[in-house]
């Protein structure tokens, strides 16, 4: 079966006034991969999900979203395809709002809910979608009384509501405890190993945070690349060590990594 990308990008670069966010990022993600998108503060990996998301053009270089190239595509056309969840989306969802209602409400790509009408449909695939994330027993709590894990699964939910071609997930497991990013890195795993489940790219600080099931790894620093490919082959000491800046110790178990810095031996 031949497999579409759905994300191309050539030479893409982003320039903010003097500063370079992303330089000359050359990336392909196929549609049946999930990836995580891995670097320190300040590599560029928001600025690359916000491309990804068709939400900023790329000052140079050509980004291909969804076999459509940016800046000759309606992007308002283009982001109902793409699945997304970040802390500045779960900002803007009214604290009073009932989660059934934030997970439906995606259908007409609106936060917080007014007068549209939704049909049995719409709520059966809202209700189907917070079983699929663990939150059903949540649908008629409303969002501010949720804790942050909670949240995290009900915004999973919602981005995938319009059935996208496209997941972003922008730091999901930041603010949570230990508890709560285990409960949500099994959420995303069981998400990752669904071979229906859309192209899906997650942006993260720590190699902990990477679910069983990923398959593929972009490492970025400064906003350049530097190693991607298969993740069983980017995530080596060396790599993350040039990554993070620092001589790290990594180890691999259970489909699960961790990374630490080394320690001078005695």
């Amino acid at each position: 079966m031949v497999m579409t990308a759905v994300l191309e990008f050539a030479d893409v670069t982003v320039r903010r006034g003097q500063a370079i966010l992303l330089d000359r990022i050359n990336w392909t993600v196929e549609e049946d991969e999930r990836w995580v998108v891995l670097g320190p503060n300040v590599a560029g990996m928001t600025t690359l999900l916000q491309v990804a998301a068709a939400q900023i053009h790329p000052t140079s270089g050509v980004a291909g979203v969804l076999e459509e190239v940016l800046g000759t595509v309606d992007v308002f056309d283009l982001r109902p395809r793409i699945g997304l969840t970040s802390a500045a989306l779960a900002e803007r969802i009214p604290r009073h709002e009932l989660v059934k209602d934030v997970v439906v409400s995606a259908s007409y790509g609106v936060i917080g809910r007014w007068r549209e009408a939704y049909d049995e449909l719409d709520h059966d695939r809202a209700t189907d979608l917070l079983v699929e994330v663990g939150a059903r027993h949540l649908a008629d709590r409303t969002f501010g009384t949720l804790s942050e894990g909670e949240r995290k699964r009900v915004l999973i939910a919602r981005a995938l509501m319009t059935d996208p071609e496209l997941l972003l997930l922008d730091e999901p497991a930041a603010g949570l405890d230990l508890g709560g990013r285990e409960d949500l890195v099994s959420t995303l795993s069981v998400l990752a190993h669904d071979p229906d489940s859309p192209a899906t790219v997650l942006v993260s600080h720590h190699v902990e945070e990477v679910p069983p099931g990923f398959t593929h790894a972009l490492l970025l620093r400064s906003g350049g690349v530097v190693a991607q490919g298969l993740i069983g082959d980017v995530f080596t000491e060396q790599t993350l060590s040039s990554t993070f800046g620092m001589s790290l110790v990594l180890r691999h178990d259970e489909g699960r990594w961790a990374a630490r810095r080394r320690t001078r031996s005695h």
